[in-house]
Parts: C-alpha cells; structure tokens; sequence
C-alpha cells in the first residue's frame, strides 16, 4: 500500500454553545492532568504517600503550566505586542467583537517548562521534599501530557513543518494549503508519548525509587533533544525568526538539554564518590 499524502481537513471545534467553543486542543489539554492526576494516584500508592499531597501539587502544576505557557508565549514570540498591551498577557481567550469565544491564545511549552520548574521548587520547600524527588514524578506525566497538546495542535492545523514530498506529508486544508507538508505535531507526540512510555517503565522497574534525578535529566535531554531536531522541519512561528539559522524553539532548548547533561553528570560523580 502507497500513501498519496493526507488531506486534513478535521474541524478543531467539538461543539459551540452559547457562543463558547470546546475544542479538541481544550480536551486534550485537560485530559493530560486528567491522566497526570491518575498516574500520580498510583506512584503516590506506591510509595505509600497521603493522597492530600497530590491535590496540592495538582494545584501547583496547574498554575505553573498555565501561567508559564502563557507568558513565555507573550515574552518569547511576541514581546513587542504584548510589552504594549500587557494586560492581554492575562487573557487565555481570543474574542470577536460581541465578545463571542473563538479560541485559545499563544501558549509555550519552553513556557511551561519554566513555569513548571518555579511552580515545583514552591511546592518542594513547602512540603519538605526535595526538587529532584518531585520532577523525577512529574516529569513522566510531563512527557505524556506533551503528547496530548501535540496531537491538539494537530487538531487545530497548526504548528506543522516545511513541504516535503514524503508519502506521509499532511495537506493542511483548514489552513489554506495545497502542498503536503511535515506532520511536525506527529513527530513530536510519538517522540513525547515513547519518552513517556521509557520513563514509566523505569519508574516502575525501580519499584518507585529510582536514583534521585535520573527521571529528570533523562527526560530534559530527550524531550528537549527531540524538539531540537524537529525543529529542524518545522516552520518558523513568527516573522522575527526568519533568517536565523536556530530558531526561537531551538535556542530555548538548548539551556534544557544542557541542564539534563549537568544533572547526569552530578548524578554519576555522586554515585561514583558513594562508592569509594
């Protein structure tokens, strides 16, 4: 069987009432701490921890996700907009005159990821944990969650890579294209989902205790390695980055990736000096 390239042509709203649209992405942005909450129901059995800690530390992701996708978004990819308009940072909303909801505004994962980060040093000092037990945790349900936003994007036809004459090359409708271009979404989620799938069996394999940050700076250099290369594919997502050779997405990983390496390496010198 031989693919003729994919005609997308999905509608990224589920249904309106009352003007406000659900829409694919929301669903599958709410779905990840959906599953997020029940993966850490199980870990926290595990390792026999009160249930009361989870619903804290929920509150705590959800605030840092969302603020930190939000304003990286806002400073990262259009910071001369909204440096003059800085109370629409506030607005995870776009609206039409008459104030009809048609849809999310920018969010960014490097965003997220620093939002993420700040959210769990708060929620580690509180309760008496120390930040690389915690993101070894939260990082799992991170990967999957990727997963799910990128398959959102795809939903929406959007952040899609350059043309490409490979069989698999979506033609994104919606968006008024006629050529086949790199199902960049895809590469991403599948890339997310198999890190996801790595860093739970290693969880579990290390009956709830692995190595103190090993989850962390394993996820760091393969999320972040991943976004590195398809970036390589993906088309620029605002006018100031045309021209460079590393893009916005690119630049903003390299400190993650370097990051993960450093915490290997603390990792080992640790173990290794344990040893002697």
């Amino acid at each position: 069987m031989v693919l003729d390239f994919i005609h997308w042509n999905v509608n990224p709203e589920i249904f309106s009432f009352f003007g406000i649209s659900v829409r694919w992405y929301g669903l599958l942005f709410a779905s990840s701490f959906y599953f997020g909450y029940i993966m850490f129901n199980k870990f926290f059995k595990l390792e026999n921890i009160n249930i009361e800690v989870l619903d804290r530390l929920t509150i705590y992701m959800a605030i840092g996700t969302l603020a930190g996708a939000r304003l990286g978004h806002c400073i990262f990819y259009q910071p001369e907009y909204y440096f003059q308009h800085p109370l629409e940072m506030l607005l995870p909303f776009e609206f039409e005159p008459k104030f009809r909801l048609v849809g999310y505004q920018g969010l960014a994962s490097h965003g997220a990821g620093i939002g993420i980060l700040t959210a769990i040093y708060f929620f580690a000092r509180k309760e008496k944990r120390t930040f690389l037990w915690v993101m070894d945790r939260v990082v799992i349900a991170v990967a999957l969650s990727g997963f799910f936003i990128r398959m959102g994007n795809l939903m929406n036809s959007e952040i899609y890579g350059h043309a490409t004459s490979m069989p698999w090359g979506f033609i994104f409708m919606r968006d008024g294209m006629t050529t086949p271009m790199h199902p960049t979404q895809i590469y991403e989620g599948l890339s997310y989902l198999f890190i996801f799938i790595f860093l739970y069996k290693l969880y579990f394999r290390a009956k709830g205790k692995p190595t103190e940050g090993l989850l962390f700076s394993i996820f760091l250099i393969l999320v972040f390695g991943a976004r590195f290369l398809i970036e390589f594919v993906k088309n620029t997502q605002v006018d100031f980055e045309n021209g460079m050779y590393l893009n916005m997405g690119q630049l903003l990983s390299i400190p993650f990736i370097l990051m993960g390496v450093g915490i290997w390496v603390y990792i080992r010198n640790k173990s290794q000096s344990t040893k002697v």
